[in-house]
């Protein structure tokens, strides 16, 4: 059993950034493929970002592509998604995933895990 954690999130204005984490306790960390995904009220959940087991490749949404960072410290098992230049659009609450079935986990059955999610709220 993994046991996901996210903070940072918060209230920010259009073109601030924040930093996001997911803390990973309860199985070796390494073990799993992360992502980010979001959703905003009356919407589906959807990718943001995903990171494979070593953090040697990455995969992004289109629509943060450019903006979004995602990143792991293995040693920390902790996974982070870097936001910049945010946009109201990018308002929602973002989760955390961990997969230990795919490479990486870009769909919502790709996930074993999922955490209970933070907010992004981005004022223009």
């Amino acid at each position: 059993q993994v046991q996901l954690v996210e903070s940072g999130g918060g209230l920010v204005q259009a073109g601030d950034s924040l930093r996001l984490s997911c803390l990973a306790s309860g199985d070796t960390f390494s073990r799993y493929a992360m992502g980010w995904f979001r959703q905003a009220p009356g919407k589906d959940r959807e990718f943001v970002a995903s990171i494979t087991r070593s953090g040697g490749f990455t995969y992004y949404a289109d629509s943060v592509k450019g903006r979004f960072i995602i990143s792991r410290d293995n040693a920390k098992n902790t996974v982070y998604l870097q936001t910049n230049s945010l946009k109201p659009e990018d308002t929602a609450a973002y989760y955390c995933a961990a997969a230990s079935r795919t490479y990486v986990v870009r769909a919502l059955g790709d996930s074993d895990y999922w955490g209970q999610g933070t907010q992004v709220t981005v004022s223009s």
